[in-house]
């Protein structure tokens, strides 16, 4: 054992590192924009407004949506126009039974 760990110490680590390393990033980096919701925006509807209508469905508080909205839609300042197509983070699945239900009681 005192061999094999001699000869090949660095290529051991290198191999560990990398592994951690990957589970690091599929833990830190979003998924894939199919498994999120897309919008078009509203004329006048900015990021806090959007956070407000969905917010029983994304956990999040409005700081912290519209953060993320910006990261991941590449905006910055809540710069969003109307007609823009901006994924939100809502599973996609969820929201297809709350929309269906909106529909349903009116």
């Amino acid at each position: 054992m005192k061999k094999l760990w001699g000869n090949y110490s660095y290529a051991i680590i290198l191999v560990v590192l990398s592994m951690l390393s990957l589970v690091v990033l599929k833990i830190n980096l979003p998924s894939s924009p199919d498994h999120y919701v897309t919008i078009t925006v509203s004329a006048g509807e900015s990021l806090w407004e959007i956070s407000q209508k969905y917010e029983g469905q994304h956990g999040l508080s409005e700081m912290e949506f519209i953060k993320w909205v910006e990261q991941y839609n590449g905006i910055s300042g809540d710069h969003i126009f109307s007609g823009e197509n901006i994924i939100i983070p809502i599973k996609a699945g969820n929201i297809e039974l709350n929309e269906t239900q909106d529909l349903a009681s009116k």
